[in-house]
């Protein structure tokens, strides 16, 4: 399949909302819809999580990258949408918040390891697409916030991993004031895991996908999967999960021949 473009390229009109490039164990999903900022309507996230969904079924995708056409990474929800869901029952609404939460559960399950790849600005439910990944390589030049309390609304969804992500004092702080957060500032309060230079963005972030997707890919979705059990357990339960995981670990065919050739086997 085709390369993606690279941040801040613009997307053929009429295409799809989320454009699918896979190579090199790489897959990148980017949302396509430039024109509104990447908002999230209901037919972008339902593509979102049919990609999601292939990609996790698809033996050659080791990595998975989400990104954003145009000038920003994603604004987050599509307001003429939002607008639009005053008028429903609260039913509705609830069941309409979850598809974007089952892409956020999605990006949890999924055995890869999803990188968000941000550019420009990540906003509100962008902000939470980005969060939910595994790891969040920031352009320099790119901001972060969760801007609802401005519109009379709240992140709901989004506060239960802006709270693990960031703490209670932080996540209250930016959901109560809305204000934007430079990439270097995002990094520091655990938003961000890494604020590439504007000039080596597209190079360095390619060399850290090559090495992640190069890598036991058991071994990766053993500490995925320990990381974030861990987020219910106490110290004594997490100590034996971290037991549990090291057994099953040491039977994985990549570590036998990982350790063999280690030690010249």
């Amino acid at each position: 399949m085709a390369r993606s473009r690279p941040a801040g390229a613009s997307a053929p009109p009429g295409a799809s909302p989320v454009l699918v490039a896979r190579a090199g164990g790489v897959a990148t999903l980017t949302v396509n819809r430039p024109e509104k900022r990447n908002a999230l309507d209901r037919r972008t996230i339902a593509e979102l999580e049919h990609a999601i969904t292939a990609c996790d079924l698809a033996a050659d995708v080791r990595v998975v990258v989400l990104r954003g056409a145009g000038k920003d990474f994603c604004a987050g929800l599509d307001l003429e949408e939002l607008l639009a869901s005053a008028e429903l029952e609260p039913e509705e609404n609830e069941r309409r918040a979850m598809e974007l939460g089952e892409v956020f559960l999605a990006l949890r399950r999924l055995p890869k390891v999803t990188v968000a790849a941000v550019h420009g600005r990540a906003l509100a439910g962008g902000c939470g697409l980005a969060t939910a990944c595994d790891l969040v390589v920031a352009h320099a030049g790119a901001q972060f916030g969760y801007p609802e309390i401005h519109r009379g609304f709240v992140p709901a969804m989004v506060m239960t991993m802006l709270r693990r992500a960031a703490g209670e004092k932080v996540a209250f702080d930016l959901a109560a004031t809305g204000r934007l957060l430079p990439a270097e500032e995002a990094q520091r309060l655990g938003l961000v895991s890494r604020v590439l230079a504007a000039d080596r963005f597209e190079e360095d972030l390619a060399t850290l996908l090559a090495q992640l997707a190069a890598f036991s890919p058991s071994a990766l979705a053993l500490i995925k999967h320990q990381l974030y059990e861990l987020d219910d357990l106490g110290f004594e339960a997490g100590i034996r999960l971290g037991a549990r995981v090291n057994a099953v670990a040491r039977n994985t065919p990549d570590f036998r021949k990982a350790i063999e050739a280690f030690l010249g086997k």
